[in-house]
């Protein structure tokens, strides 16, 4: 119970300080309101476009107009539609993968540098081995053999994407655990799962945080590009299906825009509003960047202009 509450104390205190200090950058609360709008996007999917989303509902490669705000594609169903539900979809799936991604790689990280040894030598080893297949080919393989459902992608992609949050983890986690009250908490007879919880995870807040909002980017693209190459779930109406189908219908060579620029920026603007959330961690939380960041914010590192020499003669 001590435990659970020991917990519960630590994440509220992190969300507070997190909340707190990303409220002064500008990267931050632009990247979170891209980010929360296309969230609420998604969530209101059924009220903003109701219905089945894959209905034929007019003629083929109609443009945007009035009766379709961005028309049609080359079998008749509403793009705009598509890209609401989309959003829906394609949001899920990244932010399962990224979640699922952070807590492998946070338990994987954290035991390997606690517990040392022939437990570190085996997790080392079973991460290098990951590291080392290319990613999209392992990607390519797996998603062909395995069945074409959503669970079948959201396990593939964490696969793949596990092995680099976990040694970034490690690395970190090797020089918090050498620290002294880390040690006397050790000494003292506390038990592992405590001395991790309560002493090292959060030390390692931040750089969590930086790991879950670059995987969900690594998911959300990563759908998009299984997708676009017809081996994710097709069925699954998501920006990359979206693409998938518009490359089919040659929606490029009939100039039909509208099928495959709306999702398309769609994508580039939520994978951009993450990563513009990860760099604004990282500013917050590297005392090196927050420091020369508050130091121009205060007009301290602007450059003086060159006084004019005067000769004495």
């Amino acid at each position: 119970m001590t435990t659970a509450a020991g917990i519960f104390r630590w994440g509220y205190r992190i969300l507070v300080t997190a909340r707190r200090r990303l409220a002064s950058s500008r990267k931050a609360t632009l990247g979170a309101a891209i980010v929360l709008g296309f969230v609420l996007l998604g969530l209101l999917a059924p009220v903003i476009s109701p219905g089945d989303p894959s209905a034929v509902v007019g003629a083929e490669n109609l443009p945007p107009s009035l009766a379709h705000l961005l028309g049609t594609t080359g079998a008749g169903n509403d793009v705009f539609a598509q890209v609401v539900w989309g959003a829906r979809n394609s949001l899920a799936v990244g932010f399962l993968t990224g979640s699922i991604i952070t807590v492998i790689g946070v338990a994987v990280g954290l035991t390997a540098a606690f517990f040392g040894r022939w437990v570190d030598y085996l997790l080392t080893l079973l991460t290098n081995v990951f590291l080392v297949i290319p990613g999209l080919p392992l990607l390519v393989v797996m998603a062909a053999f395995l069945p074409r459902s959503t669970f079948s992608i959201v396990f593939v992609l964490s696969i793949a994407g596990w092995p680099s949050s976990a040694r970034v983890l490690r690395s970190q986690a090797l020089s918090i655990v050498r620290r002294d009250y880390v040690a006397a908490a050790t000494v003292i007879g506390e038990r592992p799962f405590r001395v991790i919880v309560v002493e090292v995870l959060p030390n390692l807040s931040s750089l969590i945080a930086s790991v879950l909002f670059s995987s969900v980017g690594y998911g959300i693209g990563a759908l998009a590009a299984l997708q676009f190459l017809g081996l994710g779930n097709i069925a699954l109406v998501s920006w990359g299906s979206i693409l998938y189908w518009a490359q089919n219908n040659a929606a490029l060579l009939l100039g039909a825009w509208w099928q495959f620029v709306p999702a398309g920026l769609c994508l580039a603007i939520t994978c951009a509003a993450i990563s513009m959330l990860n760099f604004a961690i990282d500013e917050v939380t590297n005392p090196r960047l927050r420091t020369v960041r508050e130091s121009r914010r205060w007009g301290i590192l602007k450059p003086r202009r060159p006084q004019k020499e005067f000769n004495v003669a």
